[in-house]
């Protein structure tokens, strides 16, 4: 798959992304409304996806082994359960200092810092104490596919 997004997730910065894509939205017919939410969900995703990637983890929600982020991995993770449960993964993981709930067997793993996606996401109200408990609010989840939708089209 050879499109912007992947070009821009394999030759560039999490810093460097989210400028393009800030300077896309503020070119764009976009209302300031999807402008403030876009920027941070993106920060979120790729604060933990760049973490895997640099570790040689990278994996699908369904714990597959991917060799590269691309764009379609990186739609796979902007679904908010999924997201949701990569958080609940990565913070058992890193409790355990292993990767756990995926096909890596036995390979080194350096804790992820969860900061910024468990502020995200706590801020749409996401329930990331229990994991059983899968209750926020279903307009944070339409929300999120619209914000999804928005970010296809910019590229």
């Amino acid at each position: 798959m050879n499109d912007k997004l992947s070009e821009l997730l394999q030759n560039n910065t999490k810093e460097e992304i989210l400028e393009y894509i800030t300077s896309v939205l503020e070119k764009s017919d976009e209302s300031p409304f999807w402008k403030e939410k876009i920027v941070p969900f993106v920060d979120a995703i790729l604060s933990v996806l760049f973490a895997l990637e640099k570790q040689n983890l990278l994996f699908t929600p369904e714990g597959r082994i991917e060799e590269k982020l691309d764009s379609e991995l990186f739609y796979k993770w902007t679904d908010l359960i999924s997201l949701r449960t990569l958080a609940f993964t990565l913070e058992l993981s890193n409790d355990k200092n292993k990767l756990l709930r995926t096909s890596y067997e036995n390979v080194p793993y350096k804790k992820i810092d969860l900061e910024v996606l468990g502020k995200y996401l706590s801020s749409y109200k996401i329930n990331l104490r229990e994991e059983d408990h899968l209750d926020f609010p279903v307009g944070n989840y339409n929300l999120h596919i619209g914000m999804v939708t928005i970010i296809k089209s910019l590229f």
